[in-house]
């Protein structure tokens, strides 16, 4: 007999709403607590392809998945004014990107499962940035083409994983309170373009004298005493794994996510961005070779990740009641290429505009920090228009004066907003604000730098008439748009500004919409939704061939052991197994896993590990050049403390020729453990 060491993680709470309907809640009781909330977590795996395609984060053709180390889960959480019966709902996504395509997606069927309950308004959708997710998601070509297209099937995934959080802190629902807390983390993050970052004026530069923001703001949600769940702020990006890395992971904020939920059950804990765009946790420096604080890449996933689960439970424990209660949320759509800008938004108090989207050289350059290679060696960061004669051209691309200047002095390499068939990259986009007690959340479809971050939140701050610790730049949010910068760190072009895509004066009209949004939000005025975005859900090519049937290695059967344990391991080695298998993506085990390691417990089998725990890897290959054949091979890095008698267990699904899917299993031998 098996028993498995997973449980259910949120449960339904008494008093909690199982329906959809607004109705159902009414107002909890007077008595029920002191802040006057209903609170709920949830939390579902979206875990998507782990074997054979392109992943995101990178851009990079030869990046494609051969695995997973750690799934990638959807955390949500529903905070409700029991007074007025107002929500939001923040989820936070282990992936790169929240792309249109999620939030498009995922809004229909909010509809038909909430009604009007949960809409565009009052959801926020927002990303870890991992750069180990799956790719192909997007409906924007920029972001798919690295993937070889459109993946229905990961992007299915992905949806159905944010809607089954939403769901599940829905049904968990019950009166409870929100505490903040506050912190530092000094040694997590390094400015990875400190030159740009140099240029900004000196007051800018003063608020951060490391280059760096180590602002650490923690949520903290309780239920009848109970703490069921956590939300974690700080900016540092999620490539601690780098390009190197073909493995699906969380990178270091899944791992903190996955150190708090391991070592406080029945919490649901997520580490979201803020304006993270030149945050790097590679603390070395050092081009082309990321690394820091060792040169052991998931070492130090590990201590980045830990650092900020340090940090986390630090401001959690000192956590006080909110000086404000309530909840409130405003949205509204903004054509972001044809933005007119006030010149009370200009650094010299001009007006400008912004431009269709254009893809700067230095973008293509690489972020040299991050990553190990380049696509395009020949080119470098800073790029600037002078150099467009080394590609061998006599002028630069065919594109309107005006742009051009919008643009300068960013050398454009690709028009991505001029491209046929529609803009590779979303031009209307939506702007949020979401308010939880006295933290405001300035939703952002982008990545913004410290600086340009420390802008706009002194201009929400000054339109809500709040103060600007009370508000936080939330990167990464319900769509995505790449990078901005300040005009001044644009003028530098480096990787950040060539990827600010509507050009030198993006920032300036993110001030001046988040103005007019956080004035509104204050005083109740209607802007209207805005212009609605482009729908591009029917064209979405795959430009790969399907996956073909599955069959065995040679002389075997699927599930058949190829490599087994050894007789015995000490503690802190690692086991290394492989299995006959089937392409993983013919089934992604949704909620389930692909491998257990089992220790004997008298007649009993008990799971210790599955293909969620860090102490696991799964990877997938074809041997010998073979498009049909699987080999499986899971390792498990033995823990201090587990002496006993062991087993791992593969589990797959080969597919027929005729589209048939049969479950299968391998089982080592036993091993034991001293």
């Amino acid at each position: 007999m098996d028993v498995s060491r997973r449980t259910v993680i949120a449960g339904t709470a008494a008093g909690a709403v199982a329906a959809g309907t607004f109705s159902a809640l009414g107002p909890a009781p007077a008595a029920a607590t002191s802040d006057g909330y209903l609170v709920g977590c949830g939390r579902a795996d979206m875990t998507g392809a782990i074997a054979g395609q392109g992943m995101m984060g990178y851009s990079d053709t030869e990046q494609v998945t051969q695995g997973l180390r750690q799934r990638c889960w959807a955390r949500a959480y529903v905070i409700v004014d029991a007074s007025t019966g107002e929500r939001v709902v923040f989820v936070n996504a282990d992936i790169a990107c929240i792309f249109q395509s999620h939030h498009m997606g995922l809004m229909p069927r909010l509809r038909k499962r909430f009604g009007g309950l949960y809409a565009e308004r009052n959801v926020n959708l927002n990303a870890t940035h991992n750069h180990n997710s799956c790719g192909g998601t997007a409906w924007d070509f920029a972001y798919s083409i690295a993937a070889f297209g459109f993946k229905k099937n990961s992007y299915e995934a992905e949806v159905d994983g944010l809607f089954r959080a939403i769901v599940a802190a829905h049904d968990n629902l019950a009166p409870g309170t929100v505490s903040i807390g506050r912190g530092e983390l000094h040694n997590a993050s390094r400015n990875r373009s400190r030159g740009a970052f140099d240029l900004n004026p000196k007051a800018d530069r003063a608020h951060f004298p490391n280059a760096i923001d180590p602002q650490v703001t923690v949520l903290r949600l309780r239920q009848g005493g109970n703490d069921i769940g956590a939300i974690t702020w700080f900016p540092t990006h999620g490539t601690s794994l780098t390009d190197a890395n073909r493995l699906i992971s969380a990178d270091n904020k899944g791992y903190a996510s996955y150190l708090w939920e391991q070592d406080q059950p029945g919490v649901i804990a997520s580490f979201p961005q803020t304006n993270a765009g030149d945050m790097t946790p590679n603390l070395n420096l050092i081009k082309m070779r990321p690394s820091g604080p060792t040169d052991d890449h998931t070492r130090n996933c590990e201590i980045i990740g830990r650092r900020q689960y340090d940090a986390g439970r630090a401001a959690y424990s000192r956590s006080t009641p909110m000086g404000r209660g309530g909840v409130d949320a405003v949205i509204r759509y903004v054509d972001m290429s044809a933005v007119r800008v006030s010149g009370d938004f200009t650094p010299d108090g001009r007006p400008a505009a912004t431009t269709p989207a254009m893809f700067g050289a230095s973008a293509a350059a690489t972020s040299t920090e991050d990553n190990t290679r380049s696509q395009l060696a020949f080119l470098q960061e800073g790029a600037k228009n002078p150099l467009v004669h080394r590609f061998g051209a006599t002028s630069e691309p065919s594109i309107a004066p005006w742009i051009r200047d919008m643009q300068s002095p960013k050398l454009i390499l690709v028009p991505l907003g001029l491209l046929p068939p529609s803009p590779w990259v979303p031009h209307v986009v939506p702007l949020q604000i979401m308010r939880i007690g006295q933290l405001v959340l300035v939703a952002v479809p982008a990545e913004m730098t410290i600086v340009a971050g420390l802008r706009l939140r002194k201009v929400v701050a000054d339109a809500m008439r709040v103060a600007v610790d009370d508000v936080l730049i939330q990167g990464y949010s319900n769509a995505y748009t790449q990078y901005v910068t300040t005009p001044e760190e644009y003028d530098a072009q480096q990787y950040e500004g060539g990827e600010t895509m509507y050009g030198r004066y993006t920032l300036p009209a993110y001030l001046q919409e988040f103005d007019a949004l956080g004035s509104a939000l204050r005083s109740g005025r209607d802007l209207g939704r805005g212009p609605a975005p482009l729908d591009k859900s029917g064209f979405q090519p795959d430009l790969l061939p399907p996956v073909p049937s599955d069959r065995p290695v040679a002389g075997h059967r699927f599930g058949d052991v190829l490599t087994p344990p050894r007789a015995a391991y000490r503690t802190g080695r690692t086991v290394t197994v492989r299995f006959v298998g089937a392409h993983p993506n013919n089934d992604f085990h949704t909620g389930g896993t692909y491998l257990d390691v089992q220790r004997a417990d008298g007649p009993e089998w008990v799971t210790v590990a599955d293909d969620n725990d860090w102490s696991t890897t799964l990877r997938w290959a074809r041997p010998g050049g073979s498009t049909d054949t699987s080999v499986i091979t899971v390792e498990w890095t033995i823990p201090d403390d587990a002496a006993g008698r062991y087993r791992i267990r593969y589990h797959g699904d080969w597919r027929a020729a005729s589209g048939k899917l049969t479950p299968f299993t391998g089982t080592t031998r036993t091993f034991v453990v001293r």
